[in-house]
This record gives C-alpha cells, structure tokens and sequence, in this order.
C-alpha cells in the first residue's frame, strides 16, 4: 500500500449523549450528538448529503445469528482450514473497553457488534460482480448505527465506482500478476478479493447487508478486546509470530518481499493458530483490511464507538499482508491509503450489527 505522510488536522467523531460542540481539544476535532440519520458527507469528491437509513440485503443480526448475505446464495460451506465453513460465517464480538492501540492515552468503548470471520473471498464478490451495476448501494446504504454520516453518499456511485460489469472485471485486474480476480470461476474462489478500492469495498459490504468496521472496532477485535493482545492469537504477554499463524513476508519464503509470488496468497482461514479471540481468521497478514474511518492522530479522549468522519486524504488500514514483514502485524499498528487506490494487498472483511 502507499504510505504517504499521515494527514494531522482531521476531526475524529466521538460518539456521545451530549450536543455536538467543539471540546477542549485541537482545533478541529469535534464531539458529534448520538446516532443520527446520516446527512452528510465525509467523501473526497464532496458530493453532498447521504441521507441516513437502511443498511442493505441482508438486515441485522440478531442473538448472534445473522441472516444469510447475497454473496452467499447457492455457495457450498468450502471455507475455513477443513473446507467446511460458510465462506460468509460472522461472529459476535462482545462489546467492552480497552485502549487503542495497546496505547494507554487512547482509552476506547465498544458496543458489541458482528465482525466476519473470514477475509471477502473472490467467490462473494462474483456474486456482487454478477449482479452489478444493480449491486451499487443506495444512499444511506451500510451506515453504522451509532455513527452520523457514516452511510453511502449516492454521489459516490457516479464519482467512484465503475460505470459497468466490464469496468468492474477490468478494475479487478490491478496487477497482472499478483490479482486473485478471474472472469470465469476458477481454483481461486476461496482466495480473498484484492484490488479493493475503499469504494469498492464499502459498496460490497453494504450491498451484502452488512458495513466497514470502524477502526476502532476492527481494532478491538483484533486486540481481544481488554486482552490488549500484541497479535491477534497472542495470549496477552505472548510476542510469538511466525509463518505458521500468517501470511506474511511472502508467507515466510525466504523472497524478498518485492518478489512475492502469486502462491504467497493463501485461501482464507488456512492459518487456524492465528484466529483471534471472538474466532476471526487473518486478522494479521493475507491482505489489508479497509475499515469505514478517515486517517487522523487519535486525539487523547476517550472513545465511545468513536468514528472520524471527517474528511482527509486518505482512509485507515488495518492488519498487514503478504509482502509485509512482520513489523507491520501487531494490532497496534495503524496505517492509511488513499480510498480510489487499487493495491494487489488491499481487501475488506464486512462488519454487521447485532
């Protein structure tokens, strides 16, 4: 991914009862009322209001089941490290506290929410592909419950989405090697899409009745919460990394990360010592995972389900990949792209509400 220089000045939107008003903080950084209808835009291209509202096929969970998603309809349960998992199987992750980053000035609350366990493999996202243009969200589409403006701004779709089925296939194929994309069905299905642009990956996600974490959600639930875990399998003191729990530095091959080979992608879920604690697999390493927020320093306050909708340059990344080292796995490690790229590291895991 890019890693230009971080963007300083964004708003980060805490989460609160009280009115929205300007804290005794930096300035710009504001406190946002409660859940709200989502007027508004965050976006780059200032394209204006999304109105707030619903969250796509699919609904909420409820009692930690979650109805079954579109990109699931008619597949056989082929993933997971036995190839007998549903492909969209999403675990509940129990709301708590802890501090982002393992950073003791971030404390942070989150309320409980369903977070997939499996990276959005090329087999989902053909079912988005098949059903697209049809497939691109309406406005309000995978808004967060508790987060204001956070829903798909209808401008989005014209500005920053392919125009057609074809453009789609093609913006798919962001690396002649290295992309897990192909136009029939072949032996790449439970491999995860990459070639995510954060658009493409906020419209998957909603149209599939499910939304992009937040940071810090997808933050705590690679850290187990207030386990404050260095990786995502780590017992709370345990350091331990190496090939056998993620797909890193070229799946620990030996090759220089520029030459990383098609191979160092692995099927979704092989790494089984390396699920977190609510049960999420490649949290760390395989591809990075988009999450909904714009990329800031976090202000030191407290977070309650905080997302920062301000608009900046570029959006969060989170979780490393496969031409990674393995600097870049633990959970407290924060990073940002610009949301049009298209990376062959870059794909998304979708979050859903309880």
């Amino acid at each position: 991914m890019s890693k230009l220089a971080a963007w300083m000045g964004a708003a980060w939107a805490v989460m609160t009862g009280g009115c929205g008003t300007l804290v005794g903080l930096d300035d710009g950084y504001y406190l946002y009322e409660g859940a709200g209808g989502g007027s508004g835009s965050g976006a780059a291209s200032g394209t204006g209001a999304g109105a707030g509202g619903g969250t796509g096929a699919g609904g909420a969970c409820s009692g930690g089941a979650c109805p079954a998603p579109p990109s699931c309809a008619g597949l056989d349960e082929t993933c997971g490290p036995r190839g007998d998992e549903s492909c969209c199987a999403s675990l509940e992750v129990a709301g708590g506290s802890f501090k982002r980053d393992n950073d003791e000035r971030y404390p942070a609350t989150v309320s409980g929410f369903s977070l997939d366990r499996f990276e959005v493999t090329v087999g989902r996202f053909r079912k988005f592909v098949e059903a697209y243009p049809g497939s691109k969200p309406k406005a309000g589409a995978g808004k967060h419950p508790l987060v204001d403006r956070s829903g798909w701004d209808d401008g989005w779709s014209n500005s920053w989405l392919p125009a057609n089925a074809a453009a789609l296939k093609e913006a798919l194929k962001c690396d002649s090697t290295l992309s897990t994309w192909t136009d029939v069905p072949e032996a790449h299905e439970h491999l995860p899409v990459n070639c995510l642009t954060w658009y493409l990956a906020f419209a998957f996600c909603a149209w599939d009745g499910g939304r992009l974490p937040t940071e810090v959600e997808w933050n705590y639930a690679a850290a187990g919460g207030e386990q404050q875990r260095e990786y995502p399998w780590s017992e709370p003191r345990d350091t331990t990394i190496d090939e056998s729990y993620a797909a890193y530095d070229c799946t620990g091959d030996g090759s220089p990360t520029s030459d990383c080979a098609f191979s160092d992608i692995l099927p979704v879920g092989s790494r089984p010592k390396g699920d977190g604690r609510w049960g999420q697999a490649d949290l760390a390493g395989n591809l990075w995972e988009w999450a909904l927020d714009w990329y800031a320093d976090y202000p030191e306050e407290e977070c309650e389900d905080c997302a920062n909708m301000a608009a900046a340059s570029d959006r969060v990344i989170r979780g490393g990949a496969f031409v990674n080292d393995a600097s870049y796995l633990p959970t407290s490690y924060r990073t940002y792209d610009d949301p049009a790229d298209s990376e062959n590291d870059a794909g998304v895991r979708c979050a859903r509400d309880l």
